[in-house]
């Protein structure tokens, strides 16, 4: 996937930093390899130490301050849905990407900028209170949602309906027209406690485990 950001030619490293971040690192997370040209601002001391500490290595060929909107976004795509059980992020792609948490030990060299170091910390430090919030809103509406619902169990082989949430599948519900709901598909497995693994047919696109809240029994007429 390629992607085309607007910049001008006085833009410092800090701002492409800044630009890499809102644009990239939220739509994939960190990189484990940058490659890039020998541009001053590629190899500056403060481009070389912020991606050293947040773990990756830079590839150079023969110029930061986090938008907190994009570290939210990201922070949020990382973390579980109560609904599906997965993060969106592996929902879609079906994975989740390397982020700032897993911060990579500093390797102390002549050519060391502190300044991008705290930078790094800074944004580890967001994300961890980014993430600690969204726990925290998920349990109190988990606690909500579970005072209303009524326990339902499926069995390996039972055919279901799957729900058409139209985050999920914006595809398939483009229309207040189209069907709310989709099957049958056979379980498979159960997952803990509210969770199912579903034998999907044809191509979704997302992960194959949904929440018992978007399931309900298929009777056959």
């Amino acid at each position: 996937m390629a992607h085309f950001v607007p910049c001008n030619k006085t833009a410092n490293t800090s701002h492409i930093a800044d630009l890499y971040f809102r644009e990239i690192v939220k739509l994939h997370g960190v990189p484990k390899t940058i490659t890039s040209d020998r541009d001053s601002k590629f190899i500056s001391p403060f481009w070389c130490t912020l991606w050293r500490k947040l773990g990756s290595t830079l590839q150079l060929s023969s110029s930061y301050h986090p938008q907190t909107d994009a570290q939210a976004e990201f922070a949020y795509n990382r973390s579980p849905s109560q609904t599906i059980g997965h993060s969106p992020f592996e929902a879609v792609y079906g994975l989740n990407p390397i982020g700032p948490l897993e911060l990579a030990p500093l390797l102390v060299t002549k050519h060391f900028s502190g300044d991008a170091e705290e930078r790094a910390k800074e944004i580890k430090k967001l994300h961890e209170q980014i993430r600690g919030s969204i726990l925290k809103k998920n349990e109190k509406y988990s606690k909500q949602a579970n005072k209303h619902r009524k326990p339902v169990a499926f069995k390996e082989g039972d055919l279901v309906w799957i729900h058409l949430r139209k985050e999920q599948f914006p595809s398939k519900r483009s229309s207040k027209l189209m069907p709310r709901a989709d099957g049958p598909f056979r379980v498979l497995q159960r997952i803990g406690e509210n969770a199912y693994k579903i034998e999907l047919l044809g191509d979704y696109g997302v992960s194959a485990t949904f929440n018992v809240s978007d399931l309900s029994p298929y009777y056959e007429d």
